[in-house]
This record gives structure tokens, C-alpha cells and sequence, in this order.
């Protein structure tokens, strides 16, 4: 995958990529505590998965026409270390396979060189009004 590209308050990657990356400093409202997920002041996994949804949206961003977005309607994640508060995780996500308005990533969490989180992510392009009005 890339390197890191896309930080929570710099510009999105370029158009046409088939990745994206996003960094986070970790904070007590990141935590299993905050979440509710644990009762340990360590990255929440719901937080893991937020990183991991939000870089795949900015990866499939190029695809989308006006008026269409995408949502998430699988996550599998791999969450194997605990990372503290302060410490900087970078989630990038990778387009690998797209199958009409399905599409697939891979994703992984990183802490330096240490793996925090790896897993796969699906998303389907909808047009947003018709989702929005769906009951």
C-alpha cells in the first residue's frame, strides 16, 4: 500500500487512487473505556474499524458520480495490539476488487512498523437520495 497520504486535517490523495490513509493520534475518546468495548484505557476495536470505514471512503471517493456515496456492509477485523493513548496509528485502506457497485478493500492499522489491526472492509455505491428515503 502506500505510504500516508491523507492525515484528518490535510487534503484527501489525488484523484484516481485505489488507496487512502489516515492518521490518528490517540486519545481518551478513542479508548476501549470511551466506547464501552472494554474496560481498558487502550484503542477501542469500534474505533479500529472507524479508521479502517473512513480510509476505504476516501479510497472509493474517485468512483463516485454526484449524487452517489458509499456504506459500509462488512468489516472483518484482526485487532492484535494494544495501543496507548498519545500514540500515532495510521489506518490505510486498499481497493482489490470491484464487482459492479460492490467494492472490496484490504486494510491494516499500524503503529511505526508494528501491525495494530488488519482486516477486509466491503462498500456498495448507492445513490444518496434513494438511500436516504428508504424505510
Amino acid at each position: 500500500m502506500n505510504e500516508p497520504s491523507h492525515t484528518e486535517s490535510s487534503r484527501p490523495e489525488p484523484a484516481h487512487t485505489e488507496s487512502a490513509a489516515v492518521t490518528l493520534v490517540v486519545s481518551d475518546a478513542d479508548t476501549a473505556i470511551a466506547h464501552r468495548s472494554g474496560d481498558v484505557p487502550v484503542l477501542a476495536t469500534p474505533r479500529v474499524v472507524a479508521l479502517a470505514e473512513q480510509a476505504a471512503l476516501l479510497a472509493v471517493d474517485d468512483r463516485l458520480d454526484d449524487g452517489q456515496t458509499s456504506v459500509g456492509i462488512e468489516v472483518e477485523v484482526h485487532h492484535v495490539k494494544a495501543t496507548q493513548v498519545g500514540v500515532t496509528v495510521v489506518a490505510r485502506a486498499e481497493i482489490v476488487d470491484v464487482a459492479g457497485r460492490n467494492v472490496s478493500f484490504e486494510f491494516s492499522v499500524t503503529e511505526g512498523d508494528d501491525t495494530v489491526a488488519y482486516g477486509t472492509h466491503r462498500r456498495v455505491i448507492v445513490d444518496r437520495d434513494r438511500f436516504l428515503a428508504a424505510k
